[in-house]
């Protein structure tokens, strides 16, 4: 292999714009170091942070640096590093190649390069995540392609700029079905993503995809499940991430109802030798005859309403937004013992505010950067003013008073919800196309109340298992996949029991693999270790005490479908129903992420 050889003197000649001890920082390299050429070259060039870019955000995009061994001494080398600087130049013409589904001047809204600003390697880095962020072209071709579309003019001192983008099916089509403990589940999803309101009703010549007018970067879901005797749920959701066209504020509105059924008694009676038996929760004789014991007097039936409004922030920086959401849902529950109250109308009027940050490189497959959201969710606190005393209030429910009491009590639901969620993207390696991804992920929420005598009987967790339990839990609860668990395992209501978790915390360390990124298909695969638990005492919340699993899986994006996943996991912890521990499970993905 040779001698190795040493840094001994490192000498800057050319530079104007920067100061030596600027660059020598930035260089990173110093007397005594190992002479590796590589590193020098990623410190002079191809890193993020690399002398180069430093040059390019303040407009030198000519600038070149050549470093020469002017002298090599044994095993120490003499370094030069001749810089051209060049002159500043400015953006000239910003071309649009390959855009067939959405009007130029909804992508150009989202451009942080202008003609005539001077020219600036963040700006154009920026601009690339804002047009993978709109989820309706390629981001790895984007990404891939555009050093090949800069071309400087040194002669004029100015760069045009070709985006090159290639169109993916973002509208998603899902049509799936399932088998739950009371038998099979239909679902129905149509989600379009480029949707236009404004030219819903518009004159010949706006873009169309058949009937549906498009064009506008909206987005416009509709949602229907059901198994037809136990469960039915409609929801309708429409986003304008720039609302009136002028600033990047989104307006969203949404609207679900759904309605769940539940057995009779003599189910548990009948079935007493299968519930009870050691075989514990998710035995598959404890659903042998479920779906025979509907009983259309036990229900519980939500409707609910958002209005949301959002906006970009410039401070902290400007990859910050706010949101808030103002919500209403009406319960209207009937023999429904799985929470605090079983019978009657509750109302529920909250604010949600949202502060989030979202850092991100791809929306399907990140290798950098990090996703935030905190979350403070108010109801009025109605026990403050009402001057009722709730200590006595309901809480027998042996006496005879004891419905009319509760419903007196729950009329008009009242908590605070506080929820954080955060997670990084770190590529393992320099490889764009094949590199490695580690994902971390925390979370935690607390559901509080304003009178420790009227805890809210909504809002509560239910964890454990996919993540996407698709009954009327899921718009009374938050849902909370655990891989390695059944669904409601940890918390929540399940095997005929009551178990709402008022705190919960979750953690998550995973490795991504890529397999296929194209356009017509995207694929990577993932092993991961998670941790987390649900306490139905907010004071009992303790986050060293976890169940803890592990697992393999595979994520597959699929136009006009969008994400699909299959997950095998091992819970290694005991749950709260039974004694038995999580053990092997498969976890199956359809339009979202655990």
């Amino acid at each position: 292999q040779g001698p190795r050889y040493y840094l001994r003197n490192i000498t800057w000649v050319g530079n104007t714009v920067y100061p030596t001890q600027a660059l020598e920082a930035t260089l990173r390299m110093k007397k005594g170091d190992v002479y590796d050429q590589t590193l020098l070259n990623k410190r002079l060039d191809a890193d993020e942070d690399a002398i180069r870019n430093q040059y390019y955000n303040n407009g030198y995009v000519f600038f070149r640096a050549d470093p020469v061994e002017v002298k090599v001494d044994k095993d120490s080398v003499d370094l030069e590093i001749r810089m051209s600087e060049g002159k500043q130049a400015t953006y000239n013409r910003i071309r649009i190649a390959g855009n067939d589904r959405v009007y130029d001047h909804v992508i150009r809204r989202e451009l942080r390069t202008k003609p005539g600003d001077l020219f600036s390697m963040d700006a154009l880095t920026r601009s690339v995540r804002e047009l993978a962020a709109m989820n309706q072209f390629d981001s790895e071709v984007l990404q891939s392609e555009l050093n090949k579309n800069i071309r400087p003019d040194e002669a004029t001192g100015t760069v045009d700029i070709t985006y090159p983008l290639v169109t993916k099916g973002g509208d998603q089509v899902e049509v799936s079905a399932g088998w739950g403990q009371s038998g099979i589940v239909g679902r129905a999803s149509l989600k379009f993503t480029n949707f236009s309101m404004q030219n819903l009703f518009g004159r010949n010549g706006y873009k169309r995809a058949g009937f549906l007018p498009q064009g506008d970067a909206q987005t416009l879901q509709l949602t229907a499940q059901t198994n037809a005797r136990y469960y039915q749920s409609y929801s309708l959701q429409f986003i304008d991430p720039w609302f009136g066209g002028k600033r990047p504020n989104q307006f969203s509105v949404s609207l679900f109802y759904s309605r769940q059924s539940d057995v009779s008694s003599r189910y548990y009676t009948d079935n007493t030798n299968l519930y009870s038996s050691l075989y514990g929760y998710g035995s598959s004789q404890y659903y042998n005859n479920y779906s025979r014991y509907l009983d259309p007097d036990k229900y519980i039936q939500l409707f609910g309403v958002n209005i949301g409004f959002g906006k970009r922030l410039r401070w902290p920086d400007d990859y910050f937004t706010f949101m808030a959401t103002l919500g209403y849902t009406r319960y209207n529950l009937k023999n429904w013992n799985y929470f605090l109250i079983s019978n009657g109308n509750s109302n529920n009027i909250n604010l949600a505010l949202t502060l989030a940050r979202s850092s991100t490189d791809s929306p399907f497959f990140p290798r950098s950067g990090s996703d935030f959201s905190f979350t403070l969710t108010l109801t009025p606190p109605y026990s403050l003013f009402d001057g009722k005393n709730y200590k006595g209030l309901a809480d027998n429910p042996n006496s005879a008073d004891y419905q009319r009491e509760a419903q007196e009590k729950y009329r008009w639901i009242e908590y605070h919800k506080w929820s954080l969620k955060f997670r990084t993207y770190t590529a393992l390696s320099s490889s764009f196309k094949h590199s490695p991804v580690l994902m971390t992920r925390t979370d935690f929420g607390i559901l509080g109340a304003y009178n420790k005598y009227r805890k809210s009987p909504f809002e509560t967790y239910y964890m454990g298992g996919d993540g996407m339990s698709g009954y009327s839990s899921s718009y009374a609860n938050d849902v909370i996949g655990l891989r390695g668990y059944e669904n409601g395992s940890i918390a929540g209501n399940f095997a005929g029991t009551r178990n709402n978790a008022y705190a919960y915390s979750r953690l998550t360390l995973e490795l991504r693999y890529p397999l296929m990124l194209e356009t017509a298909t995207s694929i990577y695969a993932l092993a991961f270790a998670e941790a987390g638990n649900a306490w139905t005492d907010v004071n009992r919340m303790n986050p060293f005490k976890l169940k803890t699993s592990a697992g393999v899986g595979v994520r597959i994006l699929l136009p006009m479908i969008g994400l699909m996943g299959i997950d095998w996991a091992y819970g290694f912890k005991k749950t709260e129903f039974g004694q038995k521990i999580g053990g092997s499970q498969f976890h199956f993905v359809l339009g979202q992420e655990f």
